[in-house]
């Protein structure tokens, strides 16, 4: 019996990327009769997987900490490891994962996650004090760690061309799509996009937190660099938290807010992301920089063609499915958006070209890989 320790945190919702990833692994390891796992939620331990919404009162305590007190999260670090500890001396885990960077200490063997290097490589798309904690707590826990796992090829590069470890223990496991990102009819979702206002494959879709890092604000000019006749036939609608240094996207999309051009929808339920993603003509998606691209690949299980960045790791995920660009090029980005909704035809071909190579990638290929990683780094 594998008795094994795991980071919970990022299923403190609302469930980004990485807290995705760590529900779809928990639900495969879960199911593992050679494994138990006690799972490490910031204040306490847990045998159980559940989705634990922050509460009010310590949201606005956080905001308050982090507004007033210097090195908040150097404090919060050192007692989340002090619970983490007690916890380990009593549950005495065989291994511990830790599916979100920052691997708080452990005598024993570890695996890591390593799901991009962003905040090195594009620091001033990050707040100040991400880049800080990062810089203090990654290298550190990245070294301690027996095995390391990648979201992709590309990631796995990134590790060793930054911090010169061997090539040996990193291990590139990719991510998967969930089954009900499949392609749906108008019937089946007519009741979310008449909630939001929305035609059946009558607009672009953009899914992301709205930061820099996304490139939301090519995206706009691109979308702005169309006719008007094409933006009203085809609306930018925005999926999406409000992130970091927001303001001047929200500036910039004001105007086209109040024509109708741009919908911005925020955070769906889960449900109400499937529909929109399955229904929309096209995903547009040139982040600057990606360890994997979770959306573009669920979109690709709708049968949606995808415009993505010709860098980074999503030419790994879209392949030769989507229109890949130079995310830097506005030009590029606006062109791609205009074949997307005026040649039916090759949107069609790259329709299904994207569900079929979308079926290379699934959580139980994921999930056992992942298993694959832990026996190595036991033995």
């Amino acid at each position: 019996m594998l008795k094994l320790a795991l980071n919970a945190v990022p299923l403190l919702s609302p469930l980004t990327g990485i807290g995705q990833y760590t529900l779809q692994l928990l639900e495969g390891l879960d199911a593992q009769k050679d494994m138990r796992i006690e799972k490490f939620y910031a204040s306490k331990w847990s045998a159980e997987t559940r989705l634990q919404p922050l509460p009010e009162s310590a949201q606005i305590w956080k905001k308050w900490l982090k507004k007033w007190l210097p090195n908040s999260y150097q404090y919060a670090r050192a007692a989340q490891q002090k619970i983490f500890s007690k916890g380990v001396a009593k549950f005495k885990p065989d291994l511990y994962h830790e599916p979100n960077y920052l691997a708080f200490e452990f005598d024993g063997p570890s695996v890591i996650t390593v799901h991009d290097l962003s905040w090195i490589r594009y620091p001033q798309h990050h707040p100040l004090e991400r880049v800080r904690a990062m810089n203090q707590y990654f290298e550190p826990a990245l070294r301690r760690a027996s095995r390391i796992i990648t979201d992709s090829a590309f990631v796995k590069q990134e590790v060793i061309d930054v911090f010169g470890l061997s090539p040996d223990i990193i291990h590139p496991v990719y991510l998967g799509v969930e089954s009900q990102f499949r392609p749906h009819t108008v019937k089946e979702t007519q009741a979310t996009l008449a909630k939001h206002g929305l035609q059946h494959q009558q607009y672009l879709l953009a899914v992301g937190t709205l930061e820099p890092r996304k490139n939301m604000g090519m995206v706009l000019q691109a979308f702005m660099a169309m006719p008007k006749a094409v933006r009203r036939q085809y609306p930018l609608v925005i999926v999406g938290m409000t992130g970091w240094h927001a303001s001047p996207l929200e500036k910039l999309m004001s105007p086209l807010l109040a024509a109708g051009e741009i919908i911005q929808l925020g955070y769906l339920t889960r449900q109400e992301l499937i529909h929109v993603t399955s229904s929309a003509s096209a995903m547009v998606y040139p982040s600057l920089y990606e360890g994997f691209g979770l959306p573009p690949l669920e979109a690709m299980a709708c049968g949606v063609p995808v415009i993505a960045s010709n860098v980074t790791s999503l030419p790994e995920v879209v392949g030769e499915t989507g229109l890949l660009v130079d995310p830097l090029n506005p030009d590029a980005i606006s062109q791609a958006m205009q074949t997307m909704t005026q040649a039916p035809e090759l949107r069609a071909a790259y329709s299904q070209q994207a569900l079929l190579r979308s079926r290379q990638f699934n959580w139980h290929k994921c999930q056992q890989e992942t298993i694959g990683v832990y026996r190595a780094a036991l033995a």
